[in-house]
């Protein structure tokens, strides 16, 4: 059914109104992952158990982007993107469910199955995503700059998140924390459903065969987004595990209360937000650099890996977190405006899933890698270990591939 068109002065600030609802929709998802960490830290004290938490968000991102990307080119953005919000929501409300229903193991079995449900929904709804945002620019110039804008906003919702959560458990248990991340997610339902006119005469669907596969979107992007997918799984398997490892790295750096976690993960996030800000700023000519954005973005990260492994101090841990917070956005980011400004628009749905496998895919194995040496050499050697790898990759991409430059699409 042909919906009714929009005021002017609402069609003209749509862009701005659905970066809104996903900041919102972020900011709850923050503080329920905060509450869930804490609970699963507080209740077990387990490293392994904390990234495979990480891993069940993550990991799904192998097997489900592709997929998301195929329905997406497939049958639109739009219905995915609907779609998978709805299952975002049903799978925070079965976490929400957990902590007044059940107890000890099972409430653990469950709180992972509901991360396991979101990482799915989240796969679809990220892919979704990023095709949709083409829809709402009215010019294709205005897409580089309005993609990075969702990393500032991602980041916003990531520095409010963690501390509301923190507050929430202290003050009135995880179950309230949980609730909000649910009902979070009614608003960009709402805001998709009711509020945005996209541009829909302009998405290209593909058709059934062949050509609609996610192996047609990696024999067809051509070689220079091939080598931006590989140096992002690789470059996140060494050094995005602190999503996954947040708890611990907090209880090691600041404190062990949910608190703690809190201002942890809210530095994170201000790096990232900090990282988000250059990207969006430059968004133009770092999209055409991808040598230099993705490799200059693992040296920062790998290099505050190494400080944190150095450090003796809170603050300086905290600096360094910050640095670890701006050069991994900034990865992230770059990979996801670099795959989408540089490719067809009809490849764009299946370039998401292939970005989302590569960064959380290699995120997840991160983050169980990371525990895994953690338990066998501690947590600071684990930092310098992987800080050093990370940083000759970097170096590397940087000397071979800092002069390379893709055309936008």
């Amino acid at each position: 059914m042909k919906r009714a068109p929009l005021p002017a002065w609402l069609q003209e600030r749509q862009r701005c109104i659905f970066l809104i609802a996903s900041g919102l929709s972020t900011a709850g998802s923050f503080a329920g992952l905060t509450a869930k960490g804490w609970i699963l830290m507080h209740g077990t004290g387990n490293a392994l158990l904390l990234a495979l938490h990480f891993a069940a968000l993550a990991m799904p991102s192998l097997l489900v982007s592709g997929p998301a990307g195929v329905l997406t080119d497939r049958i639109g953005s739009e219905k995915v993107l609907i779609r998978a919000q709805w299952g975002l929501f049903a799978s925070a409300v079965l976490g929400a469910l957990a902590i007044p229903l059940l107890s000890n193991r099972p409430q653990v079995l469950l709180l992972l199955l509901s991360s396991l449900l979101s990482g799915v929904a989240s796969s679809y709804e990220l892919t979704a995503r990023n095709k949709y945002t083409a829809l709402l620019v009215d010019r294709p110039e205005q897409l580089a700059p309005y993609l990075a804008s969702f990393s500032v906003v991602f980041n916003v919702g990531k520095l409010v998140g963690p501390p509301l959560g923190g507050w929430l458990v202290a003050l009135s248990g995880p179950s309230m924390a949980l609730t909000i991340d649910a009902a979070s997610f009614l608003v960009p339902i709402a805001t998709v459903i009711w509020l945005l006119r996209p541009h829909a005469e302009s998405e290209q669907l593909s058709l059934p065969g062949s050509m609609a596969t996610l192996g047609a979107a990696w024999r067809h992007c051509g070689p220079t987004l091939r080598h931006v997918l590989r140096f992002t799984a690789l470059a996140c398997l060494l050094s995005f595990f602190h999503p996954g490892l947040a708890a611990l790295i907090a209880a090691r750096v600041v404190g062990p209360s949910p608190q703690a976690l809190g201002v942890f993960t809210s530095v994170l996030a201000a790096g990232s937000i900090a990282g988000g800000v250059v990207l969006q700023q430059n968004s133009h000519w770092l999209s055409e650099r991808p040598g230099l954005l993705l490799g200059g973005s693992l040296v920062v990260t790998a290099a505050a890996q190494l400080g944190m492994a150095l450090s003796g101090g809170m603050l300086l841990s905290l600096a360094m977190a910050f640095l670890i917070g701006g050069g991994t956005a900034s990865l992230l980011a770059g990979t996801n405006l670099i795959s989408q400004v540089g490719a067809p628009i009809a490849l764009r749905g299946r370039m998401a899933g292939l970005g989302q496998i590569a960064f959380l895919g290699g995120g997840g194995l991160s983050g169980v890698l990371a525990a895994l040496l953690s338990t066998r050499v501690g947590l600071m050697p684990t930092f310098a270990v992987l800080g050093t790898a990370g940083l000759a990759l970097g170096v590397a991409e940087l000397l071979g591939r800092g002069g390379l430059r893709l055309r936008s699409q």
